[in-house]
């Protein structure tokens, strides 16, 4: 092969590399760090607030009942126990003091027992009776007082118990397995429990309970002693409160019950739940209570349907 003769370039050899040279790659640009963005001219916000708790009082005579839901009620970051109770006396003074979003309350407590203290306490704030008692004439006196909710002890989980207290401050009724069927053996029959006395003589403190704190303290004013609401009169205490001739309303049975319940302070939500019927309902019964009592007033349907209504001549009942 002569000297001069140089071999023939290969595919990707030398030839390919003369082209290459003559477009060569651009260079990469060096890597620089991002600007940071100019100071805004506005002052920050204020931080967001925390969400507020909800607030509980824990009534239970059984110290190691009260420390137990105490410990697993404010482990919820939105829940907090601000107070506990052993008795209904003192679980009034709590609530009194402490105003809570929801009340937890035994029933069977030493002095004042919590169906006793239940009436007083529904106007503070929003009760959950928390027990071990299962008796059918207990769950359906706690809830014509105003309870709202039964549970019974061993029937619920921590999770479904957490998820009451919670309903419980919005308005929402829960029940466990023993104070549902109560309500729906009250439904099957037809016929209200019987409303003599209380199993231990519950409910029997309503006229003998201790006074609350100092009058400046306490709102409403007056003691716990003083509120005797007439459901205590007629059925627990054997008051002599005359009872009114209702068969001149002319109200059907369903209308007769719902007034009662009306009568013991329930809200219609509580009706609803106790007498297993839609708030719908219960407001169409209300409304006809009302044209039958000639009252445009729950107080004043609830004053003619215990005969307090001051007479008037001119205008039927």
């Amino acid at each position: 092969m002569p000297d001069d003769v140089s071999p023939a370039p290969n595919r990707y050899g030398a030839a390919a590399h003369r082209h290459a040279s003559q477009h060569p790659s651009p260079p990469i640009p060096r890597s620089s760090a991002i600007p940071s963005p100019p100071p805004s001219p506005f002052a920050p916000g204020p931080a967001a607030p925390a969400p507020e708790r909800l607030r509980v009082v824990v009534a239970d005579d059984n110290p190691v009942v009260r420390a137990g839901l105490g410990v697993l009620l404010s482990g919820r970051a939105d829940i907090q126990v601000v107070a506990e109770a052993a008795d209904g006396r003192e679980a009034y003074e709590k609530t009194l003091e402490h105003r809570p979003d929801v009340v937890l309350l035994d029933v069977r407590m030493p002095g004042v027992d919590g169906i006793s203290a239940l009436p007083h306490l529904v106007g503070i704030a929003p009760v959950l009776m928390l027990t071990y008692s299962r008796e059918s004439e207990i769950v359906h006196e706690a809830l014509r007082l105003g309870a709202g909710g039964y549970l019974v002890h061993g029937e619920f989980t921590a999770n479904q118990l957490v998820q009451a207290v919670r309903d419980t401050k919005d308005g929402r009724a829960n029940f466990t397995v023993t104070a549902a069927d109560a309500l729906l053996a009250h439904m099957r029959h037809g016929t209200p429990p019987q409303r003599g006395p209380l199993p231990e003589g519950l409910g029997s403190a309503l006229a003998t309970a201790p006074a609350p704190p100092p009058a400046h303290t306490a709102e409403p004013s007056e003691s716990l002693s003083q509120l005797q609401p007439v459901v205590g009169q007629s059925s627990v205490s054997g008051g002599s409160v005359l009872t009114p001739n209702r068969q001149q309303y002319g109200l059907s049975s369903r209308e007769v019950e719902v007034m009662d319940l009306i009568a013991s302070g329930m809200s219609n939500q509580q009706i609803a739940a106790t007498c297993f019927i839609s708030e719908k309902t219960v407001k169409n019964h209300i409304n006809r209570i009302f044209t039958k009592l000639h009252s445009a007033t729950r107080s004043e349907a609830i004053a003619h349907w215990l005969g307090t209504a001051p007479r008037n001549p001119g205008r039927q009942p």
